[in-house]
């Protein structure tokens, strides 16, 4: 039953883009946390590279710098090793370290190119030794640029891998959630339809188990909805024939007081058989309007002098509508009727284009009318708002019917406010 729908353009915006967010969410998350591994990996790969082939370079510098003190204790020459005692390019903290009387070696530079150093104590002097360190150092940075590839690529094939499992449950849920709209907009044969798992007891798929939970809840929900509408039709179907009895017998009756209370009751209870047989013809869907061009204007004036003339109509614009005369004025008389009923006067009608407004100045709606739309025998409770039985039922249905906009909301000055928001358009060909 239409009440006040918000455009579907903007009902499925945010879902969309929440089941966006939620697929670029994962796949970063994914991506950030390959990132940290492989970072952590490639600095843990470095440090034990780097460690290793350091510490060999550093090894052969240290067994030269043990042949160069042996030649020059015994004073012989060593020529194919490159020492000096002394010399100017030898870094500071391994000068200081021979000062102590101890031996050390760490990387430097000789003549602008990078060595390794090593250096001992040898008559108060340093001696030290030098062999080159550029193949190494470029040796080091090809393995950093391979590790940083490697990483690269791993991450960039973790992040497709992501988006690609983020994109397919993003696309289930959104296939979920549009399921569930369509379900909450009325229609109870949607269903998601995910193919069970072959190996239920192995794994658990919780976006399928959500999207079976829905499933189940709509068929259950349309078996209780179908079961009401039945009963609804059965109950008016069944009590249509003894009230008509009824009706006739009751005419038989003397005249008088008595006589003039049981038609009252009889005619209430047969209007309310015939509400009910309404309901169940909307409900079952088998209402067809019969649409043709009205002038808006005119028909509300009709439908208000039908009702009773307690109700102004004013217009501020006229339109040509189309819509479903017969089925018009009884959405109208409907809204007349409760007006009158449960609102107090003024009651006041306005037409500005296609869009009529009806408005009372009583108590008005009730908060869960304006929230959920009319309910079937709900009245309200006494004291604390406007009710409302069948009728704003009825013509919620109707204006399903003619595809109108009904909306019920409440004045800011006080009373009840109904919205009726026609549409406007051309028949179709051959009518």
């Amino acid at each position: 039953m239409p009440r006040h729908r918000p455009d579907p353009v903007e009902r499925e915006r945010h879902p969309m883009r929440a089941l966006s967010s939620l697929r670029w969410k994962i796949a970063l998350t994914t991506t950030a946390v390959c990132c940290a591994v492989a970072a952590a990996l490639g600095i843990l790969v470095h440090n034990v590279v780097a460690r290793q082939i350091v510490g060999e370079v550093r090894k052969a510098a240290d067994a030269d710098l043990d042949h160069a003190l042996g030649h020059y204790e015994y004073g012989t020459a060593h020529g194919d090793v490159a020492s000096a005692l002394d010399p100017p390019g030898l870094p500071g903290p391994l000068r200081a370290l021979v000062a102590r009387g101890q031996t050390g070696s760490m990387v430097g530079e000789q003549d602008g190119k990078p060595v390794m150093w090593a250096a001992g104590p040898a008559d108060g002097k340093a001696l030290a030794v030098w062999i080159p360190f550029g193949s190494t150092r470029d040796r080091l940075r090809d393995i950093d640029t391979a590790i940083l590839a490697s990483a690269a690529l791993a991450a960039g094939a973790v992040a497709l891998a992501g988006l690609f499992l983020a994109d397919r449950i993003s696309r289930r849920l959104a296939t979920t959630a549009a399921v569930a709209r369509r379900i909450s907009a009325g229609d109870l044969d949607a269903r998601v339809g995910f193919p069970a798992g072959k190996a239920q007891g192995r794994s658990r798929d919780e976006v399928r188990d959500v999207a079976r939970a829905l499933d189940t809840m709509a068929a259950s929900l349309q078996e209780r909805l179908e079961a009401e509408k039945r009963f609804t039709a059965d109950v008016a179907h069944e009590l249509r024939t003894p009230l008509t009895g009824s009706l006739a017998a009751a005419d038989l009756l003397p005249e008088g007081r008595p006589k003039e209370m049981i038609n009252d009751r009889l005619k209430a209870m047969h209007l309310l058989t015939e509400d009910l047989l309404e309901i169940s013809r909307l409900d079952a869907g088998v209402e067809r309007a019969d649409l043709d061009r009205v002038e808006l204007g005119r028909a509300v004036r009709r439908a208000v002098e039908g009702d009773g003339p307690d109700a102004s109509v004013r217009v501020v614009r006229d339109a040509t509508v189309l819509t479903d005369r017969r089925r018009l004025d009884r959405i109208l008389a409907n809204l007349l009727v409760n007006a009158h009923k449960h609102g107090l006067p003024p009651v006041e009608v306005t037409v500005e284009g296609p869009v009529v407004t009806i408005r009372d100045h009583g108590p008005g709606y009730p908060p869960e009318l304006i929230e959920h739309g009319p309910q079937r025998f709900r009245t309200g409770e006494p004291g604390r708002g406007r009710g409302h039985g069948l009728g704003l039922t009825i013509a919620s249905g109707q204006a399903a019917v003619l595809d109108i906009a009904l909306s019920f909301a409440n004045a800011p000055d006080g009373g009840a406010l109904t919205t009726l928001r026609l549409p406007v358009g051309r028949l179709p060909e051959g009518s």
